[in-house]
């Protein structure tokens, strides 16, 4: 799926003369009971809800699998596995505005927004930025910090305050910042929202973008800083060569909203030689962006020469002269996609293996007027995709019933389900004539996967043979008791991470999970433990234990220390087991004797 107050605003016939010439234009229609002119937009519905289903694959700045990161759309959550993969089902969101938003420390937010069709799922691959350090400046001074790629930012001084409580800050500022390149292969996994944002009058656009950044300030103890009310700093936006000769003299600026998915029109940006300048008065996400005239949605469904769907297909939509539009996306399951396109205008369609396959596997020209363009099939030719084929048995020999097949094709994850009756058959696109894989099969009923297998995949038909999910548990918990009441998080229901702090003194190692849904938390455990020398049968000392089962503050009544049974490399499990008392708050002093077991995949 592609990442794209009821006003009329009766004007003069000379503004309207004025309007369709710009390239804000906007439809103009004559009013029948008066001498003027009617600017009549549709307004954009941003409260209707529809259910939806929404699945992907997260990495990070390298493309590799992110594990752990917490996926939010809408009303549900969950967390990344080992190969960066979320699946969330039925979700509550915005018909016209879903929003997906992924959380990992260290990262800026991924986040992408789409038109919830019912009925049919939306399927994405985020890759996130990293929060990496630009510089940093004294905050009652003010200063500035420039990228190698040209990104700048700078401020002005006494100009920061706290975010949480808007009190003025004084001390070091660390300043974290990515400029976005408007014509990057991957520019459609990277950016936030599907760029699609409301204009200073509140009109839905399409946009075509020429630059973004990503900044964020941080004080002394980690605390978020923003800008002074009253205040701005100044972001200076590099302009790739390949696009600076149509890059307009002013240009306007969009900030991102992160509560509705979509870009909002603040302020302009001045074009000086290979640069865009301008004032901001906050941070978050901000853009360099033409605002089009209007845009219409698309639907069709990618299948091969035999009529089968194509999955994971990527989409990308041009401009027939050439230039990105800003429609990008992914085929779910079944082969669908669907987003948002500019009107009245000619494009070019284009089907690649995945974003940094040079290879065109399929091309087909079309033009849009002012009505939905729906496509319905978009038929590949047989040359250029492999049909994958096979069986998966568990460790009794028999069929997995409940499982799925991870395919690791030129370095990037794909996921395809396994039938009740142990069998697999799936299309993938080539980007060259032949590509070795690996196939990895794994079983949910019983937490077990198998060994990987390489295959070969050339055109047409290509046999994989009988694929074992048994050899390694894949079992993931923490299991604890307090005062002889058990509790237990089990994956991949609850969600369950592990994660390591190597600031501290000594650097501590940290095993955590939590139940619920939708910000609900109805169970949580947090474990933290010595991460020096850890390796399995190594005794590590306990630090903390905290579960929102005890609602008191509490101590360790005296040293205990966490027995470590199991410590895999990065992507496979830690597991261990603790025993000890915290006390709790005079002058109750409320003893709570604690065990735990725990499982969990590592992915730090």
């Amino acid at each position: 799926m592609f990442s794209n107050l009821s006003k009329k605003i009766t004007i003069a016939v000379l503004a309207c003369l004025v309007a369709a010439v710009s390239i804000f234009t906007v439809s103009c229609q004559k009013e029948l009971s008066g001498d003027g002119f009617i600017i009549t937009e549709t307004p954009p519905d941003l409260t209707t809800k529809v259910s939806s289903s929404v699945s992907g694959f997260v990495t990070d700045e390298a493309d590799a699998a992110v594990n752990g990161a917490t996926v939010i759309a809408g009303s549900a959550s969950t967390t990344t596995d080992k190969y960066g993969y979320f699946s969330i089902s039925n979700a509550d969101v915005v018909k016209n505005a879903a929003v997906v938003t992924v959380i990992k420390p260290g990262y800026f937010k991924g986040i992408k927004t789409y038109t919830a069709v019912t009925g049919k799922a939306a399927f994405f691959r985020i890759k996130l930025l990293p929060k990496t350090s630009a510089g940093s400046f004294d905050a009652a001074t003010g200063g500035a910090v420039t990228l190698t790629n040209g990104l700048s930012v700078s401020f002005p001084a006494a100009a920061v305050v706290v975010a949480s409580t808007s009190a003025a800050y004084t001390g070091p500022v660390t300043v974290a910042a990515q400029w976005i390149n408007p014509t990057a292969n991957d520019l459609g996994s990277i950016m936030p929202g599907d760029l699609r944002g409301l204009d200073s009058l509140g009109f839905m656009k399409l946009l075509k973008t020429y630059g973004m950044a990503a900044v964020e300030l941080t004080g002394a103890s980690g605390e978020l800083l923003q800008v002074t009310a009253g205040k701005k700093a100044t972001l200076n936006f590099p302009i790739p060569a390949g696009i600076s000769a149509t890059a307009p003299a002013t240009i306007p600026l969009w900030y991102f909203d992160e509560t509705n998915g979509l870009w909002k029109q603040q302020g302009n940006a001045v074009k000086s030689g290979s640069t865009y300048t301008g004032d901001v008065s906050h941070f978050s996400y901000w853009n360099c962006d033409i605002p089009l005239t209007s845009f219409v949605q698309f639907t069709g469904t990618v299948i091969d020469a035999a009529g089968n769907p194509v999955s994971g297909a990527n989409i990308s939509i041009k401009y027939a002269g050439g230039g990105y539009t800003g429609a990008h996306g992914y085929t779910d399951s079944a082969g669908y996609i669907s987003g948002n396109i500019p009107a009245n205008t000619q494009l070019v369609l284009e089907v690649y293996s995945y974003y940094n396959c040079g290879n065109v596997a399929y091309t087909q020209n079309i033009t849009t007027t002012n009505q939905t363009l729906a496509l319905g099939n978009i038929q590949l030719p047989a040359a250029g995709s492999a049909v994958v084929s096979g069986t998966v048995i568990n460790c009794s020999n028999t069929p997995v019933t409940n499982g799925y097949i991870i395919m690791i094709k030129d370095n990037v994850n794909y996921r395809f389900p396994i039938s009740s009756a142990g069998t697999f058959s799936f299309n993938t696109l080539l980007c060259n004539s032949s590509v070795s894989v690996t196939l990895l099969a794994e079983d949910n009923d019983a937490q077990q996967s198998g060994p990987p297998a390489t295959v070969l995949l050339t055109n047409g038909a290509v046999p994989a043979g009988e694929l074992s999910a048994c050899g390694t548990v894949i079992d993931q918990f923490i299991r604890y008791s307090i005062n002889g009441t058990n509790y237990s998080l089990t994956a991949p229901t609850d969600n369950l991470e592990q994660s390591v702090n190597l600031q501290g003194v000594p650097p501590v190692m940290f095993v955590s999970g939590s139940a619920g849904n939708g910000g609900s938390i109805t169970n949580s455990a947090y474990i933290g433990f010595d991460q020096t020398g850890i390796a399995a049968n190594s005794t590590q000392a306990l630090s903390s234990f905290f579960t929102n089962q005890i609602n008191d503050s509490t101590f360790l009544t005296a040293p205990a220390s966490v027995n470590i049974i199991e410590y895999g490399a990065i992507g496979q499990f830690i597991a261990g087991n603790f025993a000890c008392t915290l006390t709790g708050a005079p002058p109750a002093n409320t003893p709570y004797n604690i065990t735990c077991n725990f499982r969990v995949r590592r992915n730090q």
